[in-house]
Protein backbone atom coordinates (compact mmCIF):
# COMPACT_ATOMS: atom_id res chain seq x y z
CA UNK A 1 0.00 0.00 0.00
CA UNK A 2 0.99 3.42 -0.80
CA UNK A 3 0.96 5.65 2.13
CA UNK A 4 1.25 9.20 2.83
CA UNK A 5 2.65 10.69 6.27
CA UNK A 6 1.70 14.08 6.87
CA UNK A 7 3.15 16.52 9.76
CA UNK A 8 3.39 19.70 11.06
CA UNK A 9 6.05 20.14 13.84
CA UNK A 10 8.91 18.97 14.66
CA UNK A 11 7.91 16.51 17.18
CA UNK A 12 5.25 15.61 14.45
CA UNK A 13 8.05 14.59 12.06
CA UNK A 14 10.22 12.36 14.48
CA UNK A 15 7.05 10.45 15.02
CA UNK A 16 6.30 10.48 11.46
CA UNK A 17 10.21 9.29 10.51
CA UNK A 18 9.44 6.38 13.27
CA UNK A 19 6.23 5.08 11.80
CA UNK A 20 7.70 5.38 8.13
CA UNK A 21 10.69 2.98 9.54
CA UNK A 22 8.07 0.98 10.19
CA UNK A 23 5.88 0.71 7.71
CA UNK A 24 8.79 -0.91 5.76
CA UNK A 25 6.40 -3.75 3.80
CA UNK A 26 4.74 -0.63 2.61
CA UNK A 27 5.49 2.32 0.57
CA UNK A 28 5.14 4.89 2.68
CA UNK A 29 6.12 8.41 1.55
CA UNK A 30 7.23 11.56 3.98
CA UNK A 31 5.24 14.64 2.67
CA UNK A 32 7.95 17.39 2.85
CA UNK A 33 6.61 19.83 5.67
CA UNK A 34 4.57 22.86 3.81
CA UNK A 35 3.84 21.30 0.78
CA UNK A 36 0.32 22.40 -0.27
CA UNK A 37 -2.68 20.08 1.56
CA UNK A 38 -4.64 20.70 -1.46
CA UNK A 39 -2.62 19.04 -4.48
CA UNK A 40 -1.35 16.19 -1.48
CA UNK A 41 -4.62 14.84 -0.89
CA UNK A 42 -6.14 15.61 -3.81
CA UNK A 43 -3.83 13.21 -5.65
CA UNK A 44 -4.40 10.44 -3.30
CA UNK A 45 -7.79 10.36 -3.81
CA UNK A 46 -7.13 10.25 -7.21
CA UNK A 47 -4.83 7.58 -7.31
CA UNK A 48 -6.34 5.71 -3.41
CA UNK A 49 -3.20 6.47 -1.85
CA UNK A 50 -3.46 5.77 2.31
CA UNK A 51 -2.85 9.39 4.04
CA UNK A 52 -1.90 9.81 7.83
CA UNK A 53 -1.94 12.60 9.37
CA UNK A 54 -0.12 13.78 12.36
CA UNK A 55 -1.82 16.12 13.96
CA UNK A 56 -4.98 17.45 15.15
CA UNK A 57 -7.96 15.57 13.86
CA UNK A 58 -9.46 19.13 12.64
CA UNK A 59 -6.83 19.59 10.36
CA UNK A 60 -7.16 16.18 8.59
CA UNK A 61 -11.13 16.64 8.58
CA UNK A 62 -10.38 20.11 6.95
CA UNK A 63 -7.93 19.00 4.21
CA UNK A 64 -9.99 15.86 3.08
CA UNK A 65 -13.68 17.28 3.69
CA UNK A 66 -13.79 18.68 0.32
CA UNK A 67 -12.62 15.70 -1.39
CA UNK A 68 -15.15 13.05 0.02
CA UNK A 69 -17.24 11.64 -2.37
CA UNK A 70 -17.92 7.87 -1.94
CA UNK A 71 -17.63 5.60 0.93
CA UNK A 72 -16.96 2.83 -1.71
CA UNK A 73 -14.32 4.69 -3.42
CA UNK A 74 -12.61 7.12 -1.06
CA UNK A 75 -9.00 6.18 0.29
CA UNK A 76 -8.50 5.39 3.78
CA UNK A 77 -7.47 8.39 6.18
CA UNK A 78 -6.06 8.59 9.50
CA UNK A 79 -4.90 10.60 11.93
CA UNK A 80 -2.99 10.60 15.04
CA UNK A 81 -2.10 12.72 18.16
CA UNK A 82 1.53 14.35 18.17
CA UNK A 83 2.10 12.16 21.19
CA UNK A 84 1.73 9.05 19.57
CA UNK A 85 -1.18 7.73 21.69
CA UNK A 86 -4.03 7.62 19.57
CA UNK A 87 -4.73 5.97 16.06
CA UNK A 88 -7.97 7.10 14.43
CA UNK A 89 -8.95 5.75 11.25
CA UNK A 90 -11.19 8.89 9.95
CA UNK A 91 -12.25 7.68 6.63
CA UNK A 92 -12.90 4.35 4.31
CA UNK A 93 -12.88 2.01 7.29
CA UNK A 94 -14.04 -1.13 5.98
CA UNK A 95 -12.97 -1.20 1.71
CA UNK A 96 -10.51 1.27 1.56
CA UNK A 97 -8.72 -0.30 4.98
CA UNK A 98 -8.35 2.06 6.96
CA UNK A 99 -9.30 0.63 10.19
CA UNK A 100 -6.69 -2.51 9.50
CA UNK A 101 -4.33 0.09 8.90
CA UNK A 102 -4.85 1.57 11.77
CA UNK A 103 -4.21 -1.37 13.86
CA UNK A 104 -1.19 -1.69 12.25
CA UNK A 105 -0.02 1.58 12.57
CA UNK A 106 -1.08 1.32 16.55
CA UNK A 107 0.94 -1.88 16.87
CA UNK A 108 4.29 -0.42 15.35
CA UNK A 109 4.45 3.01 17.72
CA UNK A 110 2.45 1.51 20.37
CA UNK A 111 -0.50 3.56 20.42
CA UNK A 112 -4.27 3.48 21.10
CA UNK A 113 -6.18 2.40 18.22
CA UNK A 114 -9.82 4.12 17.87
CA UNK A 115 -11.97 2.08 16.08
CA UNK A 116 -15.15 3.76 15.76
CA UNK A 117 -16.98 1.48 13.32
CA UNK A 118 -20.43 0.32 14.70
CA UNK A 119 -20.06 -3.60 13.36
CA UNK A 120 -16.38 -3.61 14.65
CA UNK A 121 -16.82 -2.43 17.66
CA UNK A 122 -20.12 -4.53 18.20
CA UNK A 123 -18.24 -7.73 17.06
CA UNK A 124 -20.87 -7.44 14.21
CA UNK A 125 -20.83 -9.32 10.63
CA UNK A 126 -19.88 -6.38 8.11
CA UNK A 127 -21.50 -6.64 4.50
CA UNK A 128 -18.91 -4.26 2.73
CA UNK A 129 -16.29 -6.18 4.47
CA UNK A 130 -17.44 -9.10 3.25
CA UNK A 131 -18.12 -7.98 -0.15
CA UNK A 132 -14.33 -6.97 -0.43
CA UNK A 133 -12.18 -9.76 1.17
CA UNK A 134 -14.38 -11.89 -1.42
CA UNK A 135 -13.97 -10.18 -4.58
CA UNK A 136 -17.91 -8.95 -5.14
CA UNK A 137 -18.98 -5.92 -6.32
CA UNK A 138 -22.03 -4.25 -4.65
CA UNK A 139 -25.37 -4.27 -6.99
CA UNK A 140 -27.04 -1.68 -4.31
CA UNK A 141 -25.12 0.36 -1.87
CA UNK A 142 -28.09 1.57 -0.14
CA UNK A 143 -28.21 -2.51 1.36
CA UNK A 144 -24.81 -1.97 3.11
CA UNK A 145 -27.13 -0.11 6.13
CA UNK A 146 -29.81 -2.64 6.00
CA UNK A 147 -27.91 -5.27 6.84
CA UNK A 148 -25.53 -3.81 9.11
CA UNK A 149 -28.40 -2.92 11.10
CA UNK A 150 -30.04 -6.46 11.44
CA UNK A 151 -26.22 -7.61 12.28
CA UNK A 152 -26.11 -5.08 15.14
CA UNK A 153 -29.56 -6.09 16.57
CA UNK A 154 -27.84 -9.51 17.08
CA UNK A 155 -30.23 -10.93 14.36
CA UNK A 156 -28.55 -14.09 12.14
CA UNK A 157 -27.43 -12.85 9.03
CA UNK A 158 -28.86 -15.09 5.70
CA UNK A 159 -26.84 -15.45 2.62
CA UNK A 160 -28.28 -17.49 -0.45
CA UNK A 161 -25.77 -18.50 -3.37
CA UNK A 162 -27.27 -20.79 -5.39
CA UNK A 163 -30.75 -21.87 -5.94
CA UNK A 164 -32.76 -18.90 -7.16
CA UNK A 165 -35.01 -17.20 -5.95
CA UNK A 166 -34.56 -18.13 -2.47
CA UNK A 167 -37.78 -19.66 -0.72
CA UNK A 168 -38.21 -16.39 1.63
CA UNK A 169 -36.17 -13.01 1.79
CA UNK A 170 -32.46 -12.68 2.59
CA UNK A 171 -30.17 -10.48 3.77
CA UNK A 172 -27.33 -11.07 1.24
CA UNK A 173 -27.95 -12.30 -2.37
CA UNK A 174 -24.74 -13.81 -4.22
CA UNK A 175 -25.53 -13.73 -7.69
CA UNK A 176 -24.23 -13.19 -11.39
CA UNK A 177 -25.18 -9.62 -12.59
CA UNK A 178 -27.80 -10.39 -15.29
CA UNK A 179 -29.51 -12.61 -13.09
CA UNK A 180 -29.28 -10.53 -9.95
CA UNK A 181 -31.14 -7.81 -11.40
CA UNK A 182 -34.76 -10.09 -11.54
CA UNK A 183 -33.69 -10.98 -7.77
CA UNK A 184 -33.47 -7.57 -6.19
CA UNK A 185 -36.46 -7.98 -4.04
CA UNK A 186 -35.34 -11.12 -3.13
CA UNK A 187 -32.45 -9.12 -0.53
CA UNK A 188 -31.25 -6.74 1.48
CA UNK A 189 -28.46 -6.42 -0.56
CA UNK A 190 -26.75 -7.92 -4.25
CA UNK A 191 -23.27 -9.13 -4.37
CA UNK A 192 -22.17 -9.49 -7.75
CA UNK A 193 -18.78 -11.80 -8.35
CA UNK A 194 -16.36 -9.74 -10.20
CA UNK A 195 -16.27 -10.63 -14.05
CA UNK A 196 -12.84 -10.09 -15.24
CA UNK A 197 -9.15 -10.07 -14.74
CA UNK A 198 -6.61 -7.59 -16.59
CA UNK A 199 -3.24 -9.16 -17.71
CA UNK A 200 -0.97 -7.02 -17.70
CA UNK A 201 3.26 -7.47 -18.97
CA UNK A 202 5.35 -4.29 -19.35
CA UNK A 203 8.88 -2.99 -19.88
CA UNK A 204 10.83 -2.48 -16.74
CA UNK A 205 10.20 0.31 -15.19
CA UNK A 206 7.46 1.83 -17.24
CA UNK A 207 5.57 4.68 -14.69
CA UNK A 208 2.13 4.32 -13.03
CA UNK A 209 0.83 7.21 -14.80
CA UNK A 210 1.96 5.81 -18.43
CA UNK A 211 0.55 2.65 -17.47
CA UNK A 212 -2.91 3.30 -16.06
CA UNK A 213 -3.97 6.35 -18.74
CA UNK A 214 -3.00 3.08 -21.11
CA UNK A 215 -4.87 0.71 -19.43
CA UNK A 216 -8.19 2.93 -18.76
CA UNK A 217 -7.72 4.23 -21.98
CA UNK A 218 -7.78 0.13 -23.60
CA UNK A 219 -11.04 -0.76 -21.04
CA UNK A 220 -13.31 2.26 -21.80
CA UNK A 221 -13.14 1.40 -25.33
CA UNK A 222 -14.10 -1.77 -25.00
CA UNK A 223 -17.12 -0.96 -22.68
CA UNK A 224 -15.54 -2.68 -19.72
CA UNK A 225 -15.63 -1.05 -16.28
CA UNK A 226 -12.63 -1.53 -13.84
CA UNK A 227 -15.79 -1.97 -10.72
CA UNK A 228 -16.33 -5.42 -12.99
CA UNK A 229 -12.20 -6.84 -12.91
CA UNK A 230 -11.13 -8.50 -9.52
CA UNK A 231 -7.70 -8.41 -10.50
CA UNK A 232 -4.51 -7.63 -12.60
CA UNK A 233 -2.37 -10.35 -13.47
CA UNK A 234 0.84 -10.76 -14.38
CA UNK A 235 4.17 -12.56 -14.16
CA UNK A 236 6.53 -13.11 -11.30
CA UNK A 237 9.31 -11.12 -12.24
CA UNK A 238 6.90 -8.52 -11.87
CA UNK A 239 5.71 -8.85 -8.84
CA UNK A 240 7.79 -5.50 -7.73
CA UNK A 241 7.13 -3.41 -10.97
CA UNK A 242 6.28 0.23 -9.11
CA UNK A 243 4.11 0.85 -11.64
CA UNK A 244 1.65 -2.06 -11.50
CA UNK A 245 1.73 -1.96 -7.91
CA UNK A 246 0.24 1.39 -7.69
CA UNK A 247 -2.08 0.55 -10.52
CA UNK A 248 -3.63 -2.38 -8.46
CA UNK A 249 -3.67 -0.14 -5.17
CA UNK A 250 -5.80 2.78 -7.61
CA UNK A 251 -8.07 0.14 -8.72
CA UNK A 252 -8.46 -1.21 -5.31
CA UNK A 253 -7.50 -5.19 -6.58
CA UNK A 254 -4.63 -7.56 -6.17
CA UNK A 255 -2.11 -8.12 -8.05
CA UNK A 256 -1.84 -11.62 -8.71
CA UNK A 257 1.98 -13.02 -10.53
CA UNK A 258 2.39 -16.55 -11.47
CA UNK A 259 5.94 -18.00 -12.68
CA UNK A 260 6.77 -18.39 -16.55
CA UNK A 261 6.08 -22.97 -15.98
CA UNK A 262 2.36 -21.93 -14.93
CA UNK A 263 2.20 -19.73 -17.51
CA UNK A 264 3.42 -22.17 -20.30
CA UNK A 265 0.85 -24.23 -19.15
CA UNK A 266 -2.52 -22.34 -20.08
CA UNK A 267 -5.16 -23.49 -22.24
CA UNK A 268 -6.25 -21.26 -25.28
CA UNK A 269 -5.21 -19.68 -28.42
CA UNK A 270 -2.35 -17.41 -27.84
CA UNK A 271 -0.10 -14.94 -29.73
CA UNK A 272 3.45 -15.79 -29.62
CA UNK A 273 6.62 -13.45 -29.45
CA UNK A 274 9.89 -14.74 -29.57
CA UNK A 275 11.08 -11.92 -27.50
CA UNK A 276 9.17 -12.04 -24.46
CA UNK A 277 9.85 -15.97 -24.54
CA UNK A 278 13.42 -15.04 -24.41
CA UNK A 279 13.38 -12.23 -21.92
CA UNK A 280 10.95 -14.24 -19.30
CA UNK A 281 10.94 -17.65 -20.35
CA UNK A 282 7.02 -17.54 -21.90
CA UNK A 283 5.80 -16.72 -25.52
CA UNK A 284 2.68 -14.68 -24.11
CA UNK A 285 2.49 -13.16 -20.62
CA UNK A 286 -1.04 -10.65 -20.52
CA UNK A 287 -3.32 -13.50 -22.48
CA UNK A 288 -2.14 -16.43 -20.66
CA UNK A 289 -2.13 -14.50 -16.84
CA UNK A 290 -5.67 -12.82 -17.82
CA UNK A 291 -6.77 -17.04 -18.81
CA UNK A 292 -4.95 -18.51 -15.45
CA UNK A 293 -6.43 -15.98 -13.60
CA UNK A 294 -9.83 -15.83 -14.61
CA UNK A 295 -9.96 -19.63 -14.25
CA UNK A 296 -11.64 -22.71 -16.06
CA UNK A 297 -13.98 -21.72 -18.91
CA UNK A 298 -13.16 -18.27 -19.02
CA UNK A 299 -13.06 -16.67 -22.14
CA UNK A 300 -10.25 -13.83 -23.59
CA UNK A 301 -12.40 -11.13 -24.45
CA UNK A 302 -9.80 -8.66 -25.25
CA UNK A 303 -6.75 -10.13 -27.04
CA UNK A 304 -3.19 -8.98 -26.50
CA UNK A 305 -2.62 -4.87 -27.29
CA UNK A 306 -0.10 -3.56 -27.27
CA UNK A 307 1.36 0.10 -27.12
CA UNK A 308 4.95 1.40 -26.23
CA UNK A 309 6.23 -1.83 -24.36
CA UNK A 310 3.02 -2.50 -22.62
CA UNK A 311 0.23 -5.19 -23.35
CA UNK A 312 -2.59 -5.98 -21.72
CA UNK A 313 -5.81 -8.93 -22.11
CA UNK A 314 -8.71 -9.40 -20.42
CA UNK A 315 -10.34 -12.78 -19.64
CA UNK A 316 -14.29 -13.10 -18.77
CA UNK A 317 -14.76 -15.55 -15.61
CA UNK A 318 -17.24 -18.33 -16.38
CA UNK A 319 -19.75 -17.63 -13.54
Amino acid sequence: MRIKIIYFTDKGKALSERLKAGLAEHDAVIVPKGAPLAIVCGDAFVDNEALVFVGAAGIAVRAVAPLVRDKLKDPPVIVIDENGSFVIPLLSGHVGGANSLALEVADIIGAQPVITTATDVSAAFSVDLFAKENELKIANRDGIARVSSSALEGKPVTICIRDYPPEEPVDVLIAEEEAAKALKDSAKIVLCPKRYAIGIGCRRGKSFEVLRAFAEEVLVDNGIDIDDAGCIVTIDVKKDEEGLKRLSQAWRMPLITFEAGLLAKAEGDFSHSDTVLEKVGVDNVCERAAVLAAGKGSQLIIKKTVRDGMTIAVAERKI
